[in-house]
């Protein structure tokens, strides 16, 4: 009798010495051996600390680091929002490794590895994040291999150049309604102070809820609030130190981003399920994302003889809409603020910018044409984007061993990508690399990089943002319609204060004294009379 029940009492012990072994192997062995085979080639860091790695002093630098605000036109930015990776580099060098948890991560900061780590997707793919957190990571910034390739030709007709040049009736009505509010918050002698930061969050929000679900807009805007709580929550837990397991302990912050998250997947569920019945009626109108896509995806399964497996499902369509808000809202209203805020900084580049608007616009509202034409404002917003990018960093993890450079890298480590680093390095960029300077963008990013991958504000290779070219469509749009209209300085109770919660946001907002142009448009009916009367009223102000 007691040997039949040893082998079943001995099961729970050898299930346990397993677990045990694994943990140890992961949370130990692992490490020290990717630690060694690191520092065999030249590589610096700290020492591993179990589990925890270098959090503790991740943690205690970015404390330090946002302590206090920064100066006024200081736009060094490293130390700050990206502080334990300055560090590490100011101590370590550029051949330097951090340990996030367990995992050592590689800094790459040499335009010619970066090129290699964007160009090989399929060596490098995209990090285990904590599940909780992969909530926010929709769509195609997830997906890697066959399932990104198909997701992303059956996405590409709904950002291709003819439909965004449809959407700009949409980009200037959001716009004009956002100007009349604050025209209608002047005061007296023409002039409001405001903090424009949410204003701009609303008028993205706004445009990408009208682009990518049309008359469902309304809907559209429920969902992004829902979406901004949850990646407010979800920063919170990938701040934390991943414990294994954890994220099944219902804990209040657990419970509500998965509820957040349900109430997103069905709002979303019910607005695709009436767009899929408009479509197979004929009454689908075309005239924004989630048509154009759902009308891609149809296209795409007809052609492989109805294979469902190789279009999207309804989980996979879900996805993408939360990533329309990620490709459309986000990026767009951080590059607004910040270029609203230098261009308050920068009173004669806001005047240059003006100028050029008035001459190709004047009181016109602005059009796919003419928005080829604006340089200074071209210039002004990719300057912009390289001292305030909205994504300070990337983050990849090394899928086999690969070599780069002359770098060995095992499998099991990351390599992180610091994007505001690269932009603002004096070896790359120049002595004035921390200034604001956008004539080094007159002939272009290729003439400005010397042909280097250094410039990345939207990534770069094959997985190049695939709402690149309808942000900067709606900056340039906006940009110049607030143009027209005021002309804009910070207000004394602005404070300097960048900080990333995911996303390059002002800390404290955008306080802008903003006034209303002489001669805007309306009250002239000829441009370049608006133009003269603008002039004249510059120079006097100065």
């Amino acid at each position: 009798m007691e040997a039949t029940w040893a082998p079943i009492l001995l099961l729970p012990l050898i299930l346990t010495l397993v677990w045990a072994w694994k943990m140890l192997n992961s949370l130990w062995f692992t490490p020290k051996r990717l630690e060694r085979l690191l520092r065999e080639q030249g590589l610096h860091g700290n020492p591993y600390t179990l589990i925890v790695g270098d959090s503790k002093e991740f943690v205690n630098i970015k404390k330090q680091a946002l302590s206090k605000p920064m100066n006024l036109f200081d736009h060094d930015l490293g130390p700050r929002v990206d502080s334990h990776t300055q560090h590490s580099l100011n101590k370590h060098g550029k051949n330097s490794f951090i340990w996030f948890g367990s995992i050592p991560r590689v800094t790459l900061a040499e335009p010619d590895l970066i090129k290699d780590v964007l160009n090989k997707i399929y060596d490098f793919g995209k990090p285990d994040l904590n599940p909780l957190v992969m909530l926010l990571v929709p769509g195609l910034v997830k997906l890697e291999g066959e399932k990104w390739s198909r997701h992303r030709k059956i996405i590409n007709p709904a950002f291709n150049l003819e439909k965004l040049k449809e959407m700009i009736l949409l980009f200037i009505k959001c716009c004009d309604d956002m100007i009349s509010k604050w025209e209608g918050m002047m005061s007296i002698n023409e002039s409001s102070e405001m903090d424009l930061w949410p204003f701009l969050q609303n008028l993205t929000s706004d445009v990408i809820s009208r682009a990518a679900f049309g008359s469902s807009y309304e809907e559209g805007r429920r969902i992004f609030q829902l979406l901004k709580e949850e990646n407010e929550v979800a920063m919170k837990i990938l701040f934390k130190v991943y414990i294994p397991g954890w994220r099944f302990v219902p804990t209040s912050i657990h419970r509500r981003i998965k509820q957040i998250d349900r109430d997103i997947k069905a709002s979303l569920m019910d607005m695709i399920n009436k767009r899929e019945k408009a479509l197979q009626t004929g009454e689908v109108t075309r005239n924004n994302l989630l048509d154009i896509l759902l009308e891609s995806n149809h296209k795409e399964i007809q052609d492989h003889g109805n294979n469902k497996n190789i279009g999207m499902n309804i989980e996979d369509v879900i996805e993408e809409c939360k990533q329309f808000y990620f490709a459309g809202q986000e990026t767009t209203s951080i590059l607004l603020v910040w270029t609203m805020i230098l261009l308050s900084m920068y009173p004669n580049w806001q005047a240059r910018a003006r100028e050029e608007v008035l001459q190709v616009f004047g009181n016109r509202k602005p059009d796919f044409d003419g928005l080829n034409h604006l340089k200074i404002v071209t210039m002004i917003l990719y300057e912009v984007l390289r001292l305030y990018a909205p994504v300070t960093g990337l983050v990849r993890k090394v899928n086999k061993d690969v070599k780069i450079g002359n770098l060995s890298l095992p499998a099991g480590v990351q390599v992180f990508l610091p994007i505001v680093l690269v932009h603002h390095d004096h070896e790359l960029w120049g002595n004035d690399a921390k200034e604001f300077k956008p004539e080094r963008f007159s002939e272009g990013v290729v003439k400005a990089t010397n042909g280097k991958v250094s410039f990345i504000p939207f990534g770069w290779g094959p997985r190049t943002c695939i709402g690149q070219n309808f942000a900067l469509l709606e900056a340039k749009i906006t940009l110049s319609m607030i143009l027209q209209h005021f002309s804009f300085e910070l207000s004394p109770t602005y404070t300097h204060a960048p900080t990333t919660m995911g996303f390059l946001k002002p800390k404290y907002g955008a306080q802008i004294i903003l006034h209303k142009e002489l001669g805007c448009p309306g009250l002239l009916g000829d441009g370049v009379g608006y133009l003269l009367v603008w002039k004249s009223f510059c120079w006097l102000r100065l």
